[in-house]
């Protein structure tokens, strides 16, 4: 064994095709991967194998070939666009004499340099802990010997089950603190029910838009950049939509194939918001031309995350890098209006639609009217304004109010009938 070499900047990235796997990871996402996370990609390897070498994950010929890439290169790193088992990055490292990292180790890294909030640092740690603890004898060789010493001699733990305990004792102590951030969004969101105020959550595939999106939505100033996890940490801001309908809208994290279990784990409390929402705007890029597959992964992530079963709004944004739109489906028509919304969020085409179906959504058995009152009757205009249902007001040249009224059908039934 040795000592593990520290990380570098100047990486070379390995892309092996697996013809026993359906779904293939994508090489042009793993460059923009490794780019996010600031490694210079000096080199790519890329080949076929019908099944991963148990050792190696890449064969001999393969090996020796990285061998000298790296070499030639000054290569500091190895990044793999697959998962690797511990006993495969510790063989690895040994023969390449190098630094190796796995796709998995690749979004934590991204995950760590992107969190801001308290709640997100305790969750990259937690995923971290939870990927390095099968990991800890990968390369260090003292971690297999016993502490010397006088006092410390004898059958006591070596300092790798010193390690493994002192890791797994911060693991409870993140799921301590995780659990109480959980209770504390319970709490929160027991309190949007009583107020009955719907939420609406933002998913969708990395960089599909869906900060832009929200910060056109809310007038928040979310940090958006066309780069992959841009957003980390979940953002929601309180918004009235045009008929007054007091709304939350949420803006989650980004998912990604071959999304890390760990990381999924130790985002639970992050998405359990987009489990408990009232609706699911689903953002997609629609310029990308692999959108159904991306689409297909999302809603993967969705079940394993419990929330397949939460209605879903289809948006498909950036139609500004688009030549051409279906223009039923961009005009929104019929069926569309509720369930496929063609936007830009850069330009804010396609936004007041969006909007629109969100409406029809949350309020199918809305009624839109108008109602006269007289002065004599101005305590049920101040019971109106109160239900925030009142769009619009006029007064008549005999000083009657002019209302537009937008309200349930429950509501416009108790209006009829004088027991509102």
């Amino acid at each position: 064994m040795f000592e593990r070499p520290r990380s570098g900047e100047r990486a070379i990235l390995v892309h092996i095709k697996l013809n026993s796997l359906s779904h293939q990871a994508d090489l042009g996402e793993f460059v923009e991967l490794a780019t996010s996370a600031g490694a210079v990609c000096v080199d790519q390897l890329t080949g076929k194998r019908d099944l991963p070498h148990p050792a190696y994950f890449i064969g001999k010929g393969k090996l020796e070939e990285l061998k000298n890439q790296i070499e030639a290169d000054e290569i500091e790193l190895v990044i793999f666009n697959h998962t690797l088992s511990p006993s495969q990055e510790r063989n690895l490292e040994a023969a390449l004499q190098c630094r190796v990292l796995d796709r998995a180790g690749l979004i934590l890294d991204i995950f760590a340099q992107r969190a801001r909030t308290f709640e997100g640092k305790l969750q990259v740690e937690l995923a971290q802990l939870k990927h390095l603890s099968t990991r800890l004898i990968r390369g260090w060789t003292h971690l297999e010997r016993q502490k010397g010493g006088i006092g410390l001699r004898g059958p006591g733990e070596t300092q790798l089950e010193t390690d493994r305990r002192l890791l797994g004792e911060r693991i409870k102590q993140l799921n301590k603190q995780l659990d109480k951030v959980s209770q504390q969004r319970d709490l929160s969101r027991r309190a949007r029910k009583r107020a009955d105020v719907p939420v609406i959550a933002l998913v969708g595939y990395t960089n599909a838009g869906k900060s832009t999106l929200f910060n056109h939505l809310t007038n928040a100033q979310v940090y958006a950049e066309d780069q992959l996890f841009a957003t980390l940490d979940t953002t929601m801001r309180q918004d009235i939509l045009e008929d007054k309908t007091k709304v939350i809208f949420a803006d989650t994290v980004g998912f990604i194939q071959q999304l890390p279990h760990d990381l999924i784990a130790a985002f639970r409390a992050t998405l359990e918001e987009t489990c408990q929402a009232t609706v699911l705007l689903h953002v997609v890029d629609a310029s990308d031309p692999e959108r159904l597959e991306r689409i297909e992964q999302v809603n993967e992530v969705l079940e394993q995350i419990g929330a397949d079963e939460v209605p879903q709004i289809m948006v498909y944004n950036k139609i500004d890098r688009m030549e051409e739109i279906p223009r039923t489906e961009q005009q929104g028509q019929g069926e569309d209006v509720r369930t496929k919304i063609w936007l830009s969020a850069k330009t804010g085409e396609g936004i007041p639609l969006l909007q629109q179906a969100v409406q029809t959504f949350l309020h199918p058995e809305k009624v839109h009217c108008c109602l006269r009152l007289s002065v004599s009757e101005q305590s049920l205009r101040s019971r109106l304004f109160t239900e925030t249902i009142i769009l619009k007001e006029d007064y008549a040249d005999n000083g009657d109010s002019l209302l537009e009224l937008s309200m349930h059908i429950r509501q416009f039934a108790q209006l009829a009938a004088g027991a509102f």
